[in-house]
């Protein structure tokens, strides 16, 4: 009597191709909705490949590409663009042009999703929002774009459960936030009630026209410059505050605020193929890319 041979190991679902991935990720985040300045989508890389292995970062900087390579990634996606301004060579005698080179050489593609991520629903700013327990959240700016869709459009605003003191809110942010040499500056009166907050991930300056007809009371973005920020404050004094001033502003390091969005682009990745019946790991890099690296306190401080 023969006896029956025991079934091998199952076989390990399939890897999604480069092209799979990007049609999810154009499908979440449609190149349309870019800025019209913006260089987002694939920068490199072959869409017949496998995607085993991807890594998510804000920045396409050495040592994230360091990371990727080490890691054994298959894709990097980054928020930031790579090569934002047009070129005419990306030659390994540049810095881009090298770490390009690295990424071919190593069979590791490369995708951006920058300001068609930041006006997503959800979005670079949902995830700024969420991080800080918002609840309610609208776009500050909508996007034109997509009327029928009104949770898409740059930034957000929304309420937190309770009233805080300012200097209260201000300590959610930090303790919200990945840690940079910056940390949390503040303009505003420490003992001022907040509940309705607007957020901007990334540099949200030009935005306090419509963070002041949004009724917030305080905004939390990055890279705010001295001139708008002290205008904004000095309007809010000669104002009176209230629903009709500019709001109190939480000013953190750009990187900062949009390192949160990468773990539920990470987790939306995994579902979607998943979903096809194949399988990838997504991994978010802690690398940090904010570029301060050290900070000396001031006099008296």
């Amino acid at each position: 009597m023969d006896t029956p041979t025991p079934p091998g190991p199952a076989e390990p679902p399939a890897a999604p191709s480069l092209a799979d991935v990007v049609d999810h990720l154009e499908s979440v985040h449609p190149l349309r909705w870019a800025q019209p300045w913006d260089a987002v989508g694939l920068v490199c890389g072959d869409p017949a490949q496998p995607v085993r292995r991807v890594l998510l970062a804000v920045d396409p900087v050495e040592a994230v590409v360091d990371e990727a390579l080490e890691r054994g990634a298959d894709l990097l996606l980054v928020h930031h663009p790579l090569l934002l301004r047009p070129v005419s060579s990306v030659a390994a005698t540049t810095p881009k042009g090298r770490l390009v080179h690295r990424l071919v050489r190593a069979g590791c593609a490369l995708y951006v999703a920058h300001t068609n991520a930041d006006a997503g629903g959800p979005g670079v700013s949902d995830a700024l929002a969420r991080v800080l327990d918002l609840d309610d959240l609208e776009p500050l700016e909508p996007l034109p774009q997509e009327p029928d869709r009104p949770d898409l459009g740059i930034g957000r605003v929304g309420r937190l459960a309770a009233p805080e003191r300012l200097a209260d809110f201000a300590a959610r942010v930090a303790e919200a936030l990945p840690e940079t040499e910056q940390g949390v500056r503040v303009a505003g009166d420490p003992d001022a009630p907040v509940q309705r907050v607007a957020v901007c991930g990334g540099s949200g300056d030009s935005l306090f026209e419509r963070v002041r007809a949004s009724g917030a009371d305080v905004f939390v973005t990055a890279d705010l410059r001295h001139h708008p920020a002290s205008e904004a404050r000095e309007r809010a004094a000669f104002e009176g505050g209230g629903e009709a001033g500019t709001p109190h502003l939480v000013d953190v390091a750009h990187w900062a605020s949009e390192w949160p969005w990468l773990a539920g682009a990470a987790d939306r990745l995994v579902a979607a193929v998943a979903a096809s019946g194949r399988t990838v790991d997504a991994h978010v890099s802690t690398t940090r890319t904010d570029p301060w690296t050290a900070r000396v306190p001031s006099r008296g401080e």
